[in-house]
């Protein structure tokens, strides 16, 4: 398939057997990534009917040793790190000074003094520099990203498919992980995933990718890439680094102050606290159309005179709704007349509703 997409952009293990099977390939975060393939209301069914795999092997992966608090780690996360379990992995969130998000991830503590990181493509060297800068000295930090492999098999039937490559996948709870030994090679599984169903992320060694992707296809398992990823975490409400979250929005502004630990001391804590106290500028909203028309990133939100209170953050089209829905930003003191507010350019804005999302609730996530 012939692309115009830019040279310099990082390939993951799978560059090849993603044009094989001639998906859309786009620029993300630095990498080149598949769009789709069958076509986003295919790969939707696949994810929430049956079961689907993702390469998000452009994902970053860090390994740090050392105590959380004397390491320094402990700082430089939102959430408590000190009283986990082993095995089990915590979502949060790296913040500035000012309270801004540098980006979310995922930890998982593999031993009492030992973490594993995983953050998003697009930031991982700037992540990889933050976190280097504010652990203790002789603290040991790896960035082993081009060594690990990600697949993230999503849908209801992901236990059964997985059962007959890892028999112990029953065992594994929610935000818990282990490792396995598949295809003759040591992986981290995690019972984890960014779709709201049933789903669990592989973390395999880089040259062991094709094999593990293949051996999913040969089992009913259906490609799906970042277009149709896009849909399912906007159906839960899930942020997306860049758009709901970044330096410039804190994790109160997102709606996320309950992945922050207030009784710890944490890079932006100091600045969080006087947003808290006197409240922040700004409050995160979800939207849905009146219509079929989707809110877009970038549309302007309108009350019902006509005066702009915000932004959409992101939007989609919703196949479980059959209606567009959004994220956006509005003023923290916005109070919407009937509920309501009008979205996109001021010379043709378009009705939606303002809702609590998630926008899809009949998902497999914890079953």
């Amino acid at each position: 398939m012939k692309t115009s997409i830019a040279s310099d952009l990082k390939k993951t293990p799978l560059d090849a057997v993603h044009r094989h099977l001639q998906a859309k390939m786009v620029p993300f975060g630095g990498w080149e990534m598949p769009l789709q393939y069958a076509g986003i209301l295919a790969e939707y069914q696949y994810t929430r009917q049956g079961v689907a795999v993702f390469d998000t092997s452009h994902m970053g992966e860090f390994l740090i040793n050392g105590d959380a608090q004397t390491s320094g780690l402990e700082t430089i996360v939102t959430q408590p790190l000190s009283g986990m379990p082993v095995n089990t992995g915590r979502y949060g969130m790296m913040c500035n000074e000012d309270g801004g998000v540098l980006d979310d991830l995922i930890v998982f503590r593999l031993k009492e003094d030992q973490w594993f990181l995983i953050v998003n493509a697009g930031t991982t060297e700037s992540d990889a520099a933050h976190i280097q800068r504010h652990l203790s000295s002789g603290i040991c930090f790896e960035n082993i990203s081009w060594q690990t492999g990600k697949l993230d098999v999503q849908g209801p039937a992901a236990r059964d498919v997985l059962r007959a490559l890892i028999p112990e996948i029953d065992e594994l709870n929610y935000f818990t992980f282990k490792h396995f030994n598949i295809l003759g090679q040591q992986a981290l599984v995690s019972r984890t995933g960014y779709t709201g169903e049933l789903g669990y992320e592989l973390f395999i060694p880089w040259e062991t990718t094709q094999e593990l992707w293949e051996w999913l296809l040969a089992h009913d398992v259906q490609p799906a890439g970042l277009g149709v990823r896009d849909v399912l975490r906007l159906e839960m409400g899930y942020s997306l680094y860049g758009h709901e979250l970044s330096p410039q929005i804190t994790p109160l502004e997102a709606g996320l102050s309950r992945f922050i630990d207030w009784d710890k001391d944490f890079i932006g804590r100091g600045s969080l606290l006087r947003q808290k106290q006197t409240f922040p500028a700004r409050r995160n909203i979800g939207l849905v159309s009146c219509s079929r028309r989707s809110p877009r990133a970038g549309h302007t939100i309108f009350d019902l005179d006509g005066r702009s209170v915000g932004m959409v953050t992101s939007g989609t089209f919703s196949p479980s709704l059959n209606l567009g829905i959004g994220l956006g930003l509005v003023e923290y003191d916005f109070q919407p007349q009937e509920g309501r507010v009008r979205l996109g350019e001021s010379h043709q804005p378009f009705a939606a509703e303002i809702v609590r999302p998630p926008f899809y609730t009949q998902g497999t996530l914890k079953q």
